[in-house]
């Protein structure tokens, strides 16, 4: 047993840890999938797969087609949200997650990242992950902001990133649209404090069944600041949004909106080195998957007050169990 598995009580449970970013890309790939399933079969396509980031500080690599590290028809997908608003010049990695597939084995695991991990970035000292995009955005453009997030990740984790797949709230908002209204269970009352829109701040949205647009999922899975417990709750709201909008993507009488939603898949994504082939092909392999059936691990830390080089000044860091990371990595990351 991992000492991930042991830890606050988590033994055997799976966490539920959905970030904004799986909202959107887990249902496009199984919209564009039924939509595109005579195109590419997985098995064939991702023989061959490109390596963004090695999971190495010492070694480069390249954005090429090549035998992944991993056994044929293994990769992983970095899903990056982020807090970028429109007409940002840059934004901050708000949510983190490592998607590994093993389409062979039929298996599947995903791992959550801390926003607030303590790491070292060259040439500005130690600093918060969320900020490794943000300051490359500011200096050295958008792509190059995305890419530094995706290093930073690898190298901190030790996993290879093959496919990285960037999206924000405004791209959920458009997603949801595409597919028309969606019925969210709310589990427990809402007040919007931080809203997107300030015609909704202040407004509750109660425990529930609500049928709501782009805009009000997009409120509902931004709100943390009035919820008992923060984060944690955000991610609650996050995951009921998601089995809403799987639903409506996926139901019989929404098949027609299928093309829309595929021809706008651009509006959605920020930034990825996925092809709409890679996507298609992808949709085709995880069409048919239970989303329970994905096993979630965490990185816990330990919460500290720590000089931010960045900063110039202390602020609250997590720091990771490095021998933690390891394990997981090389047991559910690294075949």
């Amino acid at each position: 047993m991992e000492r991930s598995d042991k830890k606050k009580g988590t033994k055997k449970k799976k966490l539920k840890i959905f970030g904004f970013s799986i909202l959107a890309i887990i249902v496009i790939l199984l919209a564009v999938g039924g939509y595109e399933y005579y195109q590419l079969q997985p098995a064939n396509h991702f023989k061959k797969v490109p390596v963004v980031a090695s999971g190495d500080a010492t070694k480069d690599a390249s954005n090429q087609k090549v035998d992944s590290k991993l056994s044929n028809s293994a990769f992983n997908i970095l899903l990056l949200g982020s807090d970028e608003r429109k007409g940002d010049s840059a934004g901050h990695s708000d949510s983190m997650m490592i998607v590994h597939l093993d389409l062979k084995k039929n298996e599947y695991h995903a791992l959550s990242i801390p926003r607030d991990t303590r790491v070292h970035m060259d040439g500005y000292g130690y600093t918060k992950l969320t900020s490794v995009q943000y300051i490359t955005q500011s200096t050295k453009g958008k792509q190059a902001g995305v890419e530094a997030a995706v290093k930073a990740i690898s190298e901190l984790t030790g996993i290879p990133i093959n496919y990285y797949v960037e999206t924000n709230y405004w791209g959920l908002q458009g997603m949801v649209d595409a597919v028309g209204n969606v019925n969210v269970d709310v589990p427990f009352d809402v007040k919007l404090t931080h809203p997107w829109y300030k015609e909704n701040k202040g407004k509750t949205i109660t425990a529930g069944t609500h049928t709501m647009d782009g805009k009000m999922v997009t409120e509902l899975v931004h709100e943390r600041y009035s919820l008992k417990n923060g984060e944690y709750g955000r991610q609650q709201l996050q995951e009921a949004a998601l089995k809403g909008i799987a639903k409506s993507a996926l139901s019989p009488s929404n098949i027609t909106n299928l093309p829309s939603l595929a021809n706008s898949i651009s509006d959605f994504l920020l930034a990825t080195n996925m092809t709409k082939s890679d996507m298609a092909s992808l949709g085709l392999a995880v069409k048919d998957i239970d989303l329970n059936s994905i096993q979630y691990h965490q990185l816990h830390g330990e919460g500290k007050t720590m000089y931010n080089d960045v900063l110039k000044a202390n602020d609250s860091e997590i720091v990771l169990d490095p021998q933690e990371v390891k394990d997981i990595a090389n047991k559910y990351f690294i075949n």
